[in-house]
This record gives structure tokens, C-alpha cells and sequence, in this order.
């Protein structure tokens, strides 16, 4: 297990997922765990399920030049919001990761919250797109490292 940028205040009731070099937008993926922080578990897997399926957006606050608005963000007090299916899918995934974890160690999966999410940024990707009169530019990926740590609470 790695070094987590947070420890929790009670190691015994919280457990912890990570991800590594995901390839997924970071700043999609950023606003979007954002959006979940301090969720209880299960409303945060029905909340991105949602996402997937445009029934409620998530809120851009922060990476929004030329994001456009949406009746959606109303909820949240913004305009801005989009529907990111990717990062809601890997997001998703782990908290899935997350949830299997603390059921191993013995938790009780419905009082779990998310205590502590984080996005960080990973080394870019490069590939290469050709351009006119023989000249090559690249093409750039932003993929990202993501950590969740959920924290047992009374709800």
C-alpha cells in the first residue's frame, strides 16, 4: 500500500482505494470527485449512475472556460455542468473497489462516507497527429491518479 496524502482520524473504521496512471481527463474527473465529497456511499454511486444517465450534471467550478450551462447546476448554485460518462465510470469503479475493501475488513457499508478524495495530476501521454505541408504536432493525454479513503460514521 502506498502513502496516502491524508491519513484517516480512525484507521479501524475507514478504508482506502487508489488508482494509478488512469487514463481519464484530469479535469473532468477533478470536478467530479469534487461533486461527490462527503457523500455517503450510496448516494454517491446512484449520483454518478445519474450522471450517466443525464439525469443530474455535475457542477464545473473551477475547469469551466467554455463549459456550457445547464438547468441542472441550478441544484448546486452554479450554471455551469456537464455529464463527464467517463470519469463518473472510473469514479465508480472505484468507490466499487473502496466498497469491497471495507466489506473485507468488516464495516458497515451503509454508514460509509466518502471522508477524503483527491485527484492528482499523472504524467501526460504523448502520441503525434499530422498536420498540413509535412509537419507533425502533438497529441496530448491528461490521465490522472485518484485516491478515495471512506470513513465509517454514524448517518
Amino acid at each position: 500500500m502506498g502513502r496516502y496524502s491524508r491519513e484517516s482520524t480512525n484507521i479501524a473504521k475507514s478504508c482506502t482505494a487508489r488508482g494509478s496512471n488512469l487514463r481519464v481527463h484530469f479535469k473532468n474527473t477533478h470536478e467530479t470527485s469534487r461533486a461527490i465529497k462527503n457523500m455517503t456511499l450510496r448516494r454517491a454511486q446512484r449520483y454518478l449512475k445519474n450522471v450517466m444517465e443525464h439525469k443530474e450534471c455535475i457542477p464545473f467550478r473551477r475547469f469551466n472556460g467554455g463549459v456550457g450551462r445547464c438547468a441542472q447546476a441550478k441544484q448546486f448554485g452554479t450554471t455551469q455542468g456537464r455529464w463527464p460518462k467517463k470519469s463518473a465510470e472510473f469514479l465508480l469503479q472505484l468507490l466499487r473497489n473502496a466498497e469491497s475493501n471495507a466489506d473485507y475488513k468488516g464495516l458497515d457499508v451503509d454508514r460509509l462516507v466518502i471522508e477524503h478524495i483527491q485527484v492528482n495530476q499523472a504524467p501526460c501521454l504523448r502520441r503525434r497527429t499530422y498536420r498540413a505541408h509535412g509537419r507533425i504536432n502533438p497529441y496530448m493525454s491528461s490521465p490522472c491518479h485518484i485516491e478515495v479513503i471512506l470513513t465509517e460514521k454514524d448517518v
